[in-house]
């Protein structure tokens, strides 16, 4: 079948994911490729892995095979699939097995999952399988249940992104039978898999892995296509729990009840949700809310925040967004009198009456009927100006009615009811409502006694005139209540702005990489104005211990205060941090209005000293795991470098001491020569074990002098082994002495040397010596295949062997020892590319002065014989 020609939309992805090894993917993927050759569909295989199963390999049968490609590495030969040969055929639909394999390098891509990605984008349908153990996501657990490590992942968005996922499942049982009838591994293998990875807990938790993560990706697809069609009708599919917060102390009850709704209906989800006013004027406590948010995350659930006024409105909108299935509310913490005087609906009965296919529970708490308990505003001006106000409520009126009495022909009763509302609004806005009230009742009065027939007596003879006076004290005192509501509220909206810009620094400060809790302190004493703010830890016997201090007058030079300096006797406030610690702040007394910004940065300190704790235990975890990390490492290098060398010395000297055979004199030289360079291989590799440990205790003893580079720099060569290649050396007569230790040097240069043979591919290695500034430079060049940028500083750390093609020569500490040893001597150790290709080692050493420049003779009794270079 031709191949196509002309450019095509993208290919579409089908995996076929398997809940553990053996279930049929590969099988089931086969079965699909003919299912759509029968379809007419131009279908070949790029790839596929039948572990020689001969079900699977009969299904390949029919189907046309693109040959794979053949590549050498480190001495074995491996098939992989032939990208470039794929995309010249162009196929409809490629089958591409194992899509988490690991390519083996000199192909496009290290992995084969971006293979399919070209393939997909060259228009070509792709048919893969890949099991639940290699998605990234699951890499981790599925080790934890298996223990067996999984190398080969792939990213879960390649998955994701897939147009079709089939699950390939199978009973634990099942898996089980077809194994003990050899369907799976060789006969020989079985007993050793059943009683190992595949036992029935293992295949069990992993389908539930299988088909946990199925769910969510189906989950999310559904969510897509609600989103699309602009469906906002609840789809039972899985129940969602929806618990409404207001940061009241009834939310802690509220998340449990909503976390056993949703524990009940298996795997269903918990989702919090905070409806916050856009105007920013809430009354919630932000402490509060940061609590029930961590126990809302500590349960399993999702914490969300959502603003709108018409707060019903806002929460359904979210749970049908959410597609919810339930929703949880707290009853009513409105008091009886409260209820009877707004005689409206509440909350709670206002959803249940919107709430259409959502089930809406209403849980009772302690709180239920107790009122909101909001502490009352504050006064809204100084005791001075409502002095001022009462005043102004009492004289005013007196003063506007002299003004009117003397013009009693101008005006008429309209005009000085009008004249005496205004005198009452002025009222308000100095003095508030109490002084507006006072005006309100003096000004009725004093229109009643001079301006309403018959004047001069309280009586009143019209009955229009008795409405009139009615009217004019309601509207006096309903204008002073707005006047002095709309003042109320205009401070709340600039005193909210103000926490907003107060909280907004307060984030700032700590995002800019402040140091997180000295930065919130500062922030802190400086907001509320205090003479000083400290960080009181409190041990379980009841000890206090000052952690940290922020006091109003820093030393100069930015020096910290010493904790201890800070007299926390004369704290006019404490405030609890978490479990253990407690701020104490020390100056003026808080208002109430200032709490919810102080709750606020209570929270932020709670979570910077959890930070700093985590932190604390991650670095001492730290040196712990790098020092299991190199035990690890040392055992898996040493146990075949130190037995090999020691084999072989055993082996020449075993056969030399034998009776049964009769060697001839140059076979017990040979034999001789064997077990002598076998001891020396492992005389070196002790040698860099020891000078390793030594660097890294501290404890390496120097003898540092004036050394010529043409007396040191021969000699390491000299030590190289005969069958490498040669080594040349320019340059090191015409540069001055260096500031080294002579055999320190000559084991670094040696072993700079003896890597560069390594990797030079049977190429001359160069070692020249330039001056630069006051240093002196020595660069051992290669040309071998060079390194990556991105790799170079991984060749200097501890049993590396990055690029190696031949495990035995060696644990990896050459370069590591030679840097530990060259930074000892005070000097650097650096790689670069080598101008056409290859890596140059560049070893600076610090220059000797011109008067101690004479060359020296190295002397190898400076150092114990230990370090004496092999």
């Amino acid at each position: 079948m031709s191949a196509r020609n002309g450019p095509s939309p993208p290919g579409k992805l089908k995996v076929f994911l398997g809940s553990a090894p053996g279930v049929g993917k590969t099988y089931r993927m086969l079965d699909e490729a003919h299912r759509r050759r029968q379809r007419g569909q131009d279908v070949v295989i790029g790839y596929v892995e039948c572990h020689r199963r001969p079900h699977t390999e009969a299904l390949q049968q029919g189907i046309e095979v693109v040959p794979r490609n053949h590549r050498e590495y480190r001495g074995g030969e491996f098939t992989e699939m032939d990208l470039d040969a794929l995309l010249a055929r162009r196929p409809e639909v490629a089958v591409v097995d194992e899509l988490a394999h690991t390519n083996v390098p000199g192909g496009r891509h290290a992995k084969r999952w971006q293979d399919i990605e070209d393939l997909l984008a060259a228009g070509i349908d792709v048919l893969t399988a890949v099991n639940v153990q290699h998605l990234e996501s699951l890499n981790d657990v599925v080790q934890k249940i298996t223990g067996v490590p999984q190398r080969e992942t792939v990213p879960d968005e390649v998955v994701r992104r897939a147009d079709q996922i089939e699950l390939v499942d199978m009973a634990p049982e099942g898996l089980r039978r077809r194994m003990a009838h050899g369907n799976v591994y060789a006969a020989e293998k079985v007993d050793a898999a059943l009683s190992n990875y595949f036992r029935v807990g293992n295949l069990t938790a992993l389908r539930e892995l299988a088909l946990l993560w199925l769910a969510g990706r189906v989950d999310e697809g559904l969510q897509r296509y609600r989103a699309e069609h602009d469906i906002s009708k609840v789809w039972e599919t899985r129940e969602r729990v929806v618990v409404a917060l207001t940061g009241g102390p009834e939310g802690e009850t509220l998340i449990r009840r909503a976390a056993r709704i949703a524990d009940r209906a298996g795997s269903g989800a918990l989702l919090a949700v905070h409806v916050a006013r856009s105007d920013g004027l809430a009354d919630a406590n932000p402490a509060a809310l940061a609590a029930q948010r961590h126990l809302v995350e500590s349960l399993g659930g999702s914490y969300h925040s959502v603003v709108g006024d018409n707060i019903p409105r806002a929460l359904l909108d979210f749970a049908r967004a959410e597609n919810t299935t339930q929703l949880v509310l707290g009853t009513s913490r409105r008091g009886t009198l409260r209820r009877a005087l707004t005689a409206g609906r509440g909350i709670g009965e206002t959803t249940v009456e919107l709430s259409g296919d959502i089930d809406v529970h209403m849980v009772t708490h302690e709180q239920a009927g107790r009122g909101r308990r909001l502490q009352l505003p504050g006064p809204l001006h100084s005791t001075a100006r409502r002095i001022i106000g009462l005043l102004a409520g009492v004289i005013l009126p007196i003063l506007v009615t002299a003004v009117l009495c003397l013009n009693r022909t101008a005006v008429n009763l309209t005009s000085d009811t009008l004249i005496y509302l205004v005198a009452v609004v002025g009222v308000a806005l100095l003095g508030g409502i109490t002084s507006a009230l006072i005006a309100s009742l003096v000004a009725s009065l004093l229109l009643n006694y001079y301006f309403i027939p018959p004047i001069h007596q309280f009586t009143i003879a019209a009955p229009n005139n008795v409405l009139a006076l009615v009217v004019f004290a309601v509207v006096a005192t309903v204008v002073a209540g707005v006047v002095d509501t709309g003042t109320r509220l205009s401070q709340r909206a600039a005193r909210a702005t103000a926490e907003a810009e107060t909280l907004s620094a307060l984030t700032g400060s700590v995002l800019r990489g402040d140091q997180a809790v000295p930065a919130l302190l500062a922030r802190l004493r400086e907001t509320f104005g205090m003479q000083s703010v400290l960080l009181v830890r409190v041990d379980p016997s009841g000890e206090r211990t000052v952690v940290d201090a922020r006091l109003s007058e820093e030393p100069s030079g930015g020096e910290n205060v010493s904790p201890t300096a800070a007299n926390a006797s004369q704290a006019v406030e404490e405030v609890a941090v978490g479990a253990d610690a407690t701020l104490v702040l020390s100056g003026r007394p808080l208002p109430a209005a200032d709490r919810r910004v102080l709750s606020a940065f209570t929270a932020h300190v709670a979570v910077a000293l959890e930070r700093e704790r985590l932190a604390e235990a991650a670095a001492e975890v730290e040196p712990v795991k790098a020092a299991d990390r190199l035990r690890t490492a040392l055992l898996a290098a040493v146990s075949h470098d130190l037995r090999t060398p020691l084999a072989v010395a055993l082996a020449s000297v075993s056969s030399l001491r034998s009776h049964d055979v009769d060697f001839t004199a140059e076979d017990r030289d040979e034999l001789l020569g064997t077990a002598e360079s076998s001891l020396v291989k492992l005389n070196r590799l002790v040698d860099n074990l020891l000078d390793m440990s030594r660097l890294q205790a501290g404890v390496l003893a120097l003898h540092i002098q004036p050394t010529a580079l043409e007396d040191v720099v021969p000699l390491a060569l000299d030590s190289l082994p005969d069958e490498h290649a040669p080594v040349r050396s320019q340059g090191l007569e015409h540069v001055p002495a260096v500031l080294v230790d002579p055999p320190l040097l000559e084991r670094v240069i040696a072993n700079l040397a003896v890597n560069a043979l390594r990797h030079g591919q049977g190429q001359s290695v160069l070692v020249a010596a330039s001056v630069l500034a006051d240093r002196v430079e020595v660069r051992v060049i290669d040309r071998g295949p060079g390194i990556p940028v991105e790799d170079r500083d991984r060749v200097f750390q501890p049993f590396q062997r990055l690029g190696d093609t031949d495990n035995t020569t060696g644990v990896g500490l050459g370069l590591a020892l030679s840097r530990g040893l060259t930074e000892a001597m005070g000097g650097t150790l650096a790689a670069e590319d080598t101008p056409g290709g290859g890596l140059t080692m560049v070893l600076s050493l610090p220059a000797a002065p011109a008067a101690a420049a004479a060359p020296t003779e190295p002397s190898h009794t400076a150092v114990n014989d230990e370090m004496a270079p092999q």
